[in-house]
């Protein structure tokens, strides 16, 4: 019997995931593909756009044999990428270079000369330090640094919709990205021009997508090349891409104000929905329209989490691997066995988990990590469960930042990879006092797009009908009250450090970024 089915592509850091979803959001396939990501000096990450575009068919074709789908049953295609992964290519979209991923914080100067225009545009910034993981930064980081790059480049594309031109050879940018990371104003009509032109982008224009569409909007059907390349049928509708986290948001369930977003993966990224703008230092947004119509959005985040986990867990666990093999188990349940024999604090240990730098609240790509009170007691298990409590600790900041500047968050609703770890989970709960919602469907950004792809083709009149209908719970983690009286002591302390360690770490910084200055890009 035919089945209507809807296909969601999630475009991350590490992998593009493809899920085959029924309409009552039960996911009946999955493919997942990796790429690498390249680190020519530190603070730098790139990614191969074409590694993209192979990886999505490799997870298309898992998808559908593990969904024993036919190609005729797929009615409609959402997709979301990390953004801003900047790609530049000509008209076609051949890339011209690698693209820069949205962890790329290279451009730390040229997000400080947007900062000093003190533009009205900033107000998305919250008024302060403007992001280097921005579009605008990594621009004109390339027109700098690369001007024969940025001279030929004919298209200057965000990852998801260098794959919808690749889809449906159709050009069009995203609402949904270029608000978020574009300094895009809907009221305003668009990108602020006189913002642009005051830092040197006055000839980016004609190098930008001018038809920009509503997330979900539809853009047209698979071209027949594309439809043959990914083992789909021709003309199957693809909607208009969107941000992975954001998607997750909507993956969450989250479509109100008063719940926190919270999707963790090599970043952690918080989102709350507002009724009225909201701009406040420390705070992206507020959003018009970003994800939902009617609804503001804001933002807040950690660039390094689950990436500082992995790098961890790479660098100082290999001798565990031979167990995690011989136990049929994941390394990271041995780690986190190991961990939950220490007790709340890690006897000391306070870490910044700035391996790349800070984004909320203080916009700062020029710290790093630091590790503080190590003595010779201390084991890999307690600099394991002390990360893992400096990520919550850095959640918790940005949750106070919302509270204290008018936003509700009553509640949060976590997906990702810290959502799979009953320890990690409990430690964000304990160090936030708030209960914890893990959804039914952990790969919530798959899921938000493959709900945005019924309300592309008006399966769903809206995104509240069909999030209605596609998404469910599994669980709920209470705060423990005694671990939160303990790590209150601990969590102000990491408060403390920023403001006590920002000017020692941007020298060292400098001193870096002096020495990557002589090498030949």
């Amino acid at each position: 019997m035919k089945r209507d089915l809807v296909l969601g592509i999630d475009g991350g850091t590490q992998s593009v995931r493809v899920g085959i979803y029924d309409l009552k959001g039960h996911e009946v396939g999955v493919g997942v593909t990796d790429y690498q990501t390249h680190h020519p000096h530190p603070g730098w990450a790139e990614q191969e756009a074409t590694d993209w575009w192979n990886a999505l068919a490799e997870s298309v074709q898992k998808a559908m044999d593990h969904a024993g789908a036919e190609k005729e049953e797929i009615i409609s295609i959402g997709l979301d990428t990390t953004c801003s992964s900047v790609v530049f290519s000509k008209k076609d979209g051949t890339p011209l270079r690698r693209s820069l991923l949205w962890m790329d914080i290279r451009s730390g100067e040229e997000a400080e000369i947007m900062a000093a225009t003190g533009h009205d545009a900033l107000k998305y910034n919250g008024f302060g330090n403007v992001s280097a993981e921005w579009m605008p930064s990594k621009v004109l980081w390339m027109k700098r640094n690369e001007p024969e790059v940025y001279e030929n480049t004919e298209l200057i594309l965000d990852c998801a919709d260098w794959l919808t031109l690749k889809m449906t050879g159709q050009i069009t940018g995203s609402k949904s990205i270029t608000t978020l990371r574009w300094y895009y104003d809907p009221e305003l009509g668009g990108v602020p021009v006189d913002f642009y032109n005051s830092i040197g982008l006055d000839d980016v224009f004609e190098k930008l997508p001018e038809k920009i569409l509503n997330l979900g909007e539809r853009i047209g059907g698979l071209s027949k090349e594309a439809a043959d390349y990914l083992g789909l049928l021709e003309g199957t509708p693809v909607g208009q891409g969107g941000v992975d986290a954001t998607n997750g948001v909507i993956g969450l369930g989250v479509t109100k104000p008063g719940k926190l977003a919270l999707i963790t993966g090599s970043s952690h990224c918080n989102y709350a929905l507002t009724d009225d703008p909201v701009n406040a230092k420390g705070i992206f947004g507020s959003f018009q329209d970003q994800l939902i119509p009617g609804f503001n959005i804001v933002e807040g985040g950690q660039v390094s989490t689950g990436s500082v986990m992995k790098w961890f867990k790479n660098e100082f666990c290999k001798d565990l691997e031979k167990e995690a093999e011989e136990k049929n188990i994941d390394l990271y349940d041995i780690l986190n066995e190991e961990a939950k024999e220490i007790e709340p604090g890690s006897e000391g240990l306070v870490i910044l988990e700035y391996w790349q730098g800070n984004r909320t609240p203080y916009v700062d790509p020029n710290v790093r990590g630091v590790i503080s009170g190590l003595s010779l007691h201390h084991t890999r298990a307690h600099v394991y469960r002390a990360i893992m409590e400096a990520i919550s600790y850095g959640a918790d900041l940005n949750i106070r930042n919302f509270q204290e500047n008018g936003i509700p968050v009553n509640e949060i609703f976590m997906a990702g990879g810290a959502s799979k770890s009953e320890l990690f989970t409990q430690i964000h709960a304990d160090v936030t006092n708030l209960p914890i919602n893990i959804p039914e469907i952990d790969q919530v950004s798959c899921l938000g797009s493959a709900i945005m792809a019924t309300v592309t083709v008006g399966v769903y009149k809206d995104v509240h009908e069909a999030v209605a209908n596609m998404v469910r719970y599994k669980k709920r983690v209470e705060p423990n009250p005694e671990n939160h009286e303990i790590y209150k002591l601990y969590s102000e302390q990491y408060r403390k450090a920023y403001p006590l360690l920002k000017d020692w770490m941007h020298a060292s910084s400098k001193i870096d970024a002096l020495k990557a200055k002589t090498v030949e890009v």
